[in-house]
């Protein structure tokens, strides 16, 4: 089974592998959430036929002028299990470039979160430039406010902890927020193309969660570190909407391993918020009990 169904709380989701499915007309390669409604919402926040929480990329800094690399984690074999009811894994075994194992594991709350939990670990010295990145897509059903959300500033500006909002003018263009005190910079090979994750915002962030406006809901996602975690957005990312004129964003996001090692283990947490729209405050506060929670 390559997917399946989750109705737990305001929440229904379809999670799956990087299968196709002509019975609901998802196209091959995309994963995890194929689609996602709210109870009190009439779409999914997903264009259809697509998917959020997607890992798309293994990033090694070589190869990505091939297709099959640039999106390696959508060629190469993934699984879906539901191990318990409200809980599904996918699992990607070694990759046929990077020879990356994955496990994502997605764990649905109620009354409206989706809790991810990712492990991953290289197998062969094959990420010459010493480091691996990570990006997960979630192609955004043309909401009618395509931004971002976050607390930072512009370094050297004296800024405090202030709301910011990154809308990119177009696709690789000014997409990607740092933490504040990320100094990482990704290395490439001298014939690599351009992509979002090569493509930095001059705003930095301060706190590790982001949120976007869809239709009557806030959309947050929830990181439970600022260690190698960046935001990326893209205006167009998911294509467009002829229905609603408009295009598709991307809300985005990347998880960086500096200085890896071999055989060893690698994981971060993150929670997705899809609930009744409210304010900074409520978002702010989402997080902090969240993070307090992971404590216990």
């Amino acid at each position: 089974m390559a997917h399946d169904t989750f109705e737990v709380g305001d929440l229904t989701a379809v999670i799956g592998d990087n299968a196709s499915d002509e019975i609901s007309s998802h196209r091959a390669g995309y994963n995890g959430l194929w689609s996602l409604t709210h109870r009190a919402g009439d779409r999914s926040f997903f264009v259809p036929g697509i998917a959020g929480l997607n890992l798309e990329h293994i990033i090694s800094g070589d190869g990505e002028a091939d297709r099959d690399v640039f999106f390696e984690p959508r060629r190469s074999p993934m699984t879906f299990t539901r191990p318990d009811e409200n809980v599904a894994e996918l699992y990607q075994p070694p990759t046929h470039t990077t020879y990356l194992e994955s496990w994502t594991r997605f764990e649905l709350v109620a009354p409206h979160y989706v809790d991810l939990s990712f492990r991953c670990r290289a197998t062969q010295h094959v990420f010459t430039h010493d480091y691996i990145g990570l990006f997960w897509a979630s192609y955004m059903n043309a909401p009618a406010d395509k931004s971002l959300y976050f607390r930072g500033g512009m370094l050297g500006r004296g800024q405090p902890n202030y709301w910011q909002q990154l809308c990119s003018p177009a696709h690789n263009r000014d997409s990607t927020a740092r933490h504040r005190d990320d100094d990482f910079e990704m290395t490439f090979a001298e014939d690599a193309p351009d992509a979002l994750y090569k493509n930095f915002s001059p705003l930095r962030f301060d706190v590790p969660f982001f949120y976007g406006n869809f239709d009557d809901f806030t959309v947050a996602y929830l990181f439970d570190r600022s260690d190698g975690i960046r935001f990326t957005q893209s205006p167009s990312g998911g294509g467009a909407n002829a229905e609603r004129e408009t295009t598709n964003p991307a809300w985005d996001f990347q998880f960086l391993i500096p200085d890896y090692e071999i055989a060893k283990e690698y994981e971060f947490r993150m929670r997705a918020v899809f609930r009744p729209k409210c304010s900074r405050e409520e978002i702010d506060r989402e997080f902090k009990e969240w993070r307090k929670s992971l404590e216990a």
